[in-house]
């Protein structure tokens, strides 16, 4: 039987919150977080809210060596009359425990979890930023903690959850982005760790980012890992093309992650009655439909930046202008409507928000 009781010590030396025009993306901290230990045989204990501080590893913690963790990425946002919700995060913790049964890490509670989300973000509430398209992003991890050098899981373990108010995640907001197509480093394949939200993914993109950011390219599209054809993501978001009045996503293949936002736009695309397809699909079939002046629109989709639309893809030396870089007509519906219900200025038919008590 897990403990579910959730200790808290608050701080005595609160911070000084930064205005909503400086906010960056994960800059700035809050005054506390949440802590819990797993130790084999005893399993998860010792839930914690604490002041936001260091924490203390050995230096041969597997985490350090291995790289055995996985985290998430959740927001809370506040409405006009002061509620403060978060945005499907039952899916959030199931994702967490799918991403730990890839890294052979133990599952949590997830009521557990999202209770001490909830009661974290209520200690927390005065951070939520109330200008608009600002947030307070949620960080949940886990990392393993146990000092051994040899190539095995864990035996010991911390989840922690960060928080961390936050403005638009691209500096253009819903204004159209430039995407560089990636035919040289490979992302990850069918049956590694593409479909986990694990640390390893982010660092093998680091380098593709780098170069195409030189060259004014907010992120790179990865093709698949095998025949460099196919279409996966677009650097931290599931991505969608609208193609001659279809919108189309790669279809989950073991090594795309399922996003929380691209479940949602899919089931409001259906809503509407707006023709959807997860499917695979190259970047030759993009190209060609680019040509035949078929290409409409294309966006990403993710919790940092909700909805992203695409104005120019680079590939092969080519520059495909999409919409003439303008935010097309359902990537605005789709980004008014996930930020209307996260805000409460669209009513939530589809039971997606959680009030924090």
């Amino acid at each position: 039987m897990v403990d579910k009781t959730i200790n808290v010590t608050l701080t005595k030396d609160k911070k000084e919150k930064p205005a909503a025009e400086k906010l960056e993306f994960g800059k700035v901290f809050t005054d506390h977080m949440f802590i819990m230990d797993y130790i084999e045989g005893k399993g998860w204990h010792d839930s914690r809210i604490v002041p936001y501080q260091s924490i203390t590893l050995d230096p041969a913690s597997i985490v350090f060596h291995y790289g055995q963790t996985v985290f998430e990425g959740l927001k809370a946002y506040v409405t006009e009359d002061g509620e403060a919700r978060l945005f499907r995060p039952d899916k959030n913790m199931q994702r967490l425990n799918r991403s730990n049964e890839r890294m052979c890490i133990p599952h949590i509670d997830e009521d557990l979890a999202l209770n001490a989300i909830n009661e974290l973000v209520s200690i927390e509430k005065e951070w939520i930023p109330t200008a608009p398209g600002t947030s307070l992003y949620i960080r949940p991890f886990i990392i393993s903690t146990e000092a051994y050098l040899g190539v095995a899981p864990s035996k010991s373990y911390q989840f922690l959850v960060i928080l961390s108010p936050v403005g638009a995640y691209y500096k253009e907001g819903i204004n159209p982005v430039k995407i560089a197509v990636e035919d040289n480093f490979v992302r990850t394949v069918k049956g590694g760790t593409g479909e986990a939200k694990t640390a390893g993914n982010y660092a093998s993109s680091l380098k593709a980012q780098e170069l195409v950011a030189d060259k004014g390219y907010a992120q790179v599209l990865w093709l698949d890992g095998v025949d460099k054809k196919y279409i996966e993501e677009v650097g931290s978001m599931n991505v969608f093309f609208k193609i001659n009045g279809e919108v189309v996503t790669p279809a989950l293949n073991g090594s795309i992650l399922e996003g929380v936002t691209r479940n949602s736009v899919i089931r409001l695309l259906n809503h509407w009655d707006i023709p959807v397809a997860e499917r695979k699909i190259s970047m030759e079939e993009v190209h060609q439909a680019y040509k035949n002046g078929l290409l409409e629109e294309a966006f990403g989709a993710g919790t940092a930046a909700v909805i992203s639309p695409i104005g120019e893809l680079s590939w092969q030396g080519e520059q495909l202008i999409i919409n003439d870089r303008k935010t097309g007509n359902v990537s605005k519906r789709l980004y008014d409507t996930l930020t209307g219900i996260q805000y409460g200025t669209v009513e939530d038919s589809f039971g997606w928000i959680d009030v924090v008590k």
